[in-house]
């Protein structure tokens, strides 16, 4: 008993800490439809796997017996804890005490949770509700001068994106380094009506810019949500913790190891007929491209990351007989499946997502090429779409491609030509060359057409002409594509495809590291 005292100490100091900013603050808080710190920590992992890492943390003021007079905890919480039984590092800000900011956070706090999940080799997972490091002018007054801005931590936050999965969620009002670190992740989301992501908060842009917005006008879900900052969007905190878990399942710990398999009830080798038909004889005709996805992947597996932006590229994780994969396709709903410049973006990110994690790639292609046009040109969308395609032949994991349907122009070689042996099938509806030959007849035969008193009979005659020439057996015939299959195939082929090549996946870190 000769420590009772002290342990009692603990024990207050600790209840001190959790009452947070105090009730007042956070009443205003869950006023906002938001939950504190400590109730989004426990309602995202494992019940009762939370073990905290600086729980007394804080600002505290001693009276002249040298006893506790006022304490107030830093505004960071963080700790190990289990996500579906595997050990990660989550930290949250707490908005309850001075908002977030870098001046009530004690940053050696944030470092270390940072440094931990590096050392342990645990997925990190960021509740971000702040500033969390940026700071504010008032502190100038505290410390009698002003000082060189530093970036505590961001070497760390830099190489961890190369070593562990890292997760981000805004989830209030997010500003400059708190921005950052949202955007900093291999996965981020906000959610609608709560969260609000900007490098600068309405005060300085209307100072800046004499821009006069409040927080959503300036980043609420309408901007950030389809521009890329963030990948997805949620409709309340709790359907954000259940993406951030769905997220995780797919990864491995580190990246010395392979992501994890997990018992699949669905038939390896099962075959739906609906395949047969999805895609339409007409070219000009779209389906829907995630329909097709679902009927080729594990049951009820399938996990869409960045949905509302580059939305002409589809990205997501699934798996194939239990094992993760990424998916990788167009969307013909969408400017016809061109690659933009956004699309790109898209695309290199995700990419190197699973490159980095060793995660096996199902490229579905039906690409019509680049997307042209005067704003195409003004994004940029060659420079955007080059860095794309190195992404993907400095691609390293498996990969296997199924022509759906077009592979035009150099942004669908890239996508069916990664260099021999390239492992590959097609569809008969398959449809290739360096131009569609629609658009292609009108460039080859501008000057016949112009001439002619009749071009649209011309236009279809030439078309007719060319019809046959486009057969995919004709190219099979040269061995120009390796198979063509019965599309009802295509699950069965990928599944077996994958347990072949799961074995041949080599974990380790990556000589080029990934980039956000």
């Amino acid at each position: 008993m000769v420590w009772e005292p002290e342990v009692e100490e603990l024990r207050r100091r600790k209840e001190l800490a959790e009452g947070l900013g105090g009730e007042e603050r956070v009443a205003r808080h869950k006023a906002l439809g938001k939950l504190t710190v400590r109730e989004r920590i426990h309602a995202l992992v494992d019940e009762g796997s939370f073990r905290e890492v600086g729980s007394t943390a804080g600002f505290a003021v001693y009276g002249d017996d040298g006893d506790l007079v006022e304490f107030v905890p830093a505004n960071f919480v963080f700790g190990r804890a289990e996500i579906d039984g595997r050990p990660v590092v989550v930290a949250g800000d707490d908005f309850t005490v001075r908002g977030g900011s870098s001046d009530a956070a004690i940053w050696r706090k944030a470092v270390y949770a940072e440094q931990l999940a590096r050392e342990l080799k645990l997925p990190i997972v960021r509740l971000v509700d702040g500033s969390s490091g940026g700071g504010s002018v008032k502190s100038y007054h505290d410390i009698g001068r002003t000082y060189v801005p530093p970036l505590p931590g961001w070497a760390d936050q830099t190489a961890m994106l190369s070593e562990i999965p890292v997760v981000a969620a805004g989830l209030g009002s997010v500003a400059g380094l708190g921005a950052a670190r949202v955007a900093a992740s291999h996965f981020s989301l906000m959610v609608e009506g709560t969260s609000q992501i900007f490098t600068a908060g309405p005060p300085v842009v209307a100072y800046a810019t004499h821009e006069d917005v409040d927080k959503e006008q300036l980043g609420g879900v309408e901007i950030h949500g389809v521009n890329g900052t963030v990948d997805n969007v949620a409709r309340s905190e709790e359907e954000a913790f259940w993406q951030i878990r769905a997220f995780l399942s797919f990864l491995p710990r580190h990246v010395g190891q392979r992501a994890p398999r997990r018992t699949s009830r669905d038939d390896p080798a099962r075959r739906e007929e609906r395949l047969l038909s999805v895609i339409p004889r007409s070219r000009r005709a779209a389906y829907d491209p995630f329909d097709l996805i679902q009927m080729v992947v594990d049951t009820e597996s399938l996990f869409v990351i960045g949905s509302g932006w580059g939305q002409s590229v589809i990205t997501a994780l699934a798996r194939l007989d239990g094992y993760p994969v990424g998916v990788l396709a167009s969307d013909p709903n969408q400017l016809g499946g061109t690659l933009t410049a956004d699309g790109s973006d898209k695309m290199r990110r995700f990419v190197d997502l699973c490159d980095t994690f060793h995660l096996p790639l199902v490229n579905l292609v039906d690409q019509p090429g680049f997307a042209v046009g005067v704003q195409a040109e003004v994004e940029a969308t060659i420079r955007r779409g080059v860095t794309a395609i190195a992404a993907l032949y400095q691609l390293t994991v498996p990969v296997f491609t199924v022509i759906l349907r077009r592979a035009f122009g150099v942004a669908g070689a890239a996508l069916v030509d990664r260099g021999e042996p390239d492992v590959r099938v097609a569809w008969p509806s398959g449809d290739w060359g360096s131009l569609p030959l629609e658009g292609g007849v009108e460039a080859a035969y501008r000057r016949a057409l112009a001439d002619s008193d009749d071009p649209d009979a011309l236009r279809e005659e030439l078309l007719a002409g060319f019809e046959a020439i486009r057969s995919p057996f004709r190219t099979a015939d040269a061995f120009d594509i390796e198979e063509i299959i019965d599309p009802r195939d295509t699950r069965p082929i990928l599944c077996e495809w994958v347990n072949l090549v799961w074995d041949t996946i080599e974990p380790g870190p990556r000589t080029r590291g990934y980039r956000p």
